[in-house]
């Protein structure tokens, strides 16, 4: 170790990482990614509100990701007068799993690490200063990415493992998935010589469930870790180019889990229902502010229409652009997609209503 650097930091690092992990997640999660994304790429308002723009700025909308709205708030939104959180350069790579811009304009990349993207283009200086300070090295040369930090893995891996083996005990308990389903889906992530027992003398089923889960999760780690040893060398160098659970022993079981909870818990009524609503509710907001944006910069405050200059007084005032601002197509609506997707699932069903006089404030 370095002078200065505890094996704690490590571990430090990688829980702040991890808490962090989804704080850039829009409205209705990932389906409020797609309702972004969906509105400017396939809806004739949005497509003409950034047809001005850049192959790479226009991506960012179309192609709209939570983990770069991430990026965005711990290094920019967060305490805008002192910008974000300031977290350290390795906290901040380690978070980014995915470390390049949304626009790919040269050959296209294979590997987990950039399946999707980490920054928008608004922040690729930002990212590009953190990769020098910790020593990153580029993937292309031409494009604005990046070999992940190795610990990025450890922090996609704990994800990976929540993701799977906890939704399922949520189904367990909204009554999606059946007890039997759930014990033996947990049950086939050991190895015949490593499965529990004793969640058979527990008396009520969802203690059994929740020992299992648990059981199963410390199990997983320890997979995790070997396997992040034994390719040590591969994740040092940025050449690993799978996730860290893809290549476990209890990798084929934790499909089967995935497997089921697409078919029994994700496309449950009452969460099909909500997904469908956040289409229209981020939609209609996002048309609804971004009219007002580019209509207050058009026409300046005076003269645009009693309606835009309602709405544009709507946005707090960290979202609203100042005059010498106004010109740019791109903050505007960057600064319109940062206000819409900190909302909370709720206040964006609130102002929807409130908006298109389905119910008007109270109190």
């Amino acid at each position: 170790m370095p002078k200065g650097i505890f094996p704690g930091d490590i571990g430090s690092i990688v829980a702040a990482a991890c808490l962090a992990h989804d704080i850039g997640n829009p409205p209705f999660g990932h389906t409020g990614e797609s309702a972004i994304g969906e509105w400017f790429s396939n809806t004739d308002v949005g497509r003409a509100a950034i047809q001005e723009l850049s192959l790479a700025q226009k991506s960012d909308f179309e192609k709209f990701e939570g983990n770069a709205q991430g990026f965005r708030i711990l290094t920019r939104l967060q305490n805008p007068h002192n910008p974000g959180l300031q977290l350290t350069c390795a906290t901040l790579a380690a978070f980014t799993k995915y470390p390049r811009g949304a626009s790919l304009q040269g050959r296209p990349l294979k590997g987990v690490s950039w399946k999707k993207h980490g920054f928008f283009d608004a922040d690729k200086k930002c990212f590009g200063d953190i990769a020098t300070a910790i020593g990153l090295t580029k993937k292309l040369d031409e494009e604005d990415t990046w070999v992940r930090h190795p610990l990025a893995y450890l922090v996609e891996a704990a994800d990976d493992i929540c993701y799977r083996v906890n939704d399922l005990e949520d189904g367990f308990r909204l009554k999606h998935v059946s007890l039997q389903e759930a014990q033996d889906l947990l049950l086939s992530i050991f190895e015949p010589g490593g499965v529990p027992t004793k969640w058979k003398d527990i008396a009520t089923e969802q203690d059994q469930i929740g020992y299992l889960r648990a059981k199963a999760i410390n199990y997983l780690i320890d997979q995790l870790i070997t396997h992040f040893q034994k390719h040590s060398d591969l994740i040092l160098e940025g050449k690993l180019e799978t996730s860290l659970i893809d290549g476990i022993s209890s990798a084929g079981a934790l499909l089967n889990i995935i497997k089921l909870s697409k078919e029994k818990i994700y496309r449950a009524r009452e969460v099909l229902e909500i997904e469908a609503a956040g289409f229209q509710v981020l939609g209609g907001l996002l048309e609804a502010f971004l009219a007002a944006a580019n209509d207050i910069a058009q026409k300046g405050e005076k003269k645009a229409s009693a309606r835009s200059q309602t709405l544009f007084y709507l946005l707090p005032q960290q979202f609203r652009v100042t005059e010498d601002e106004r010109e740019d197509l791109y903050l505007r609506t960057l600064k319109v997609t940062d206000f819409i997707s900190g909302m909370t699932d709720s206040f964006a069903v609130s102002l929807y209503k409130q908006l298109t006089g389905i119910s008007l404030p109270t109190g």
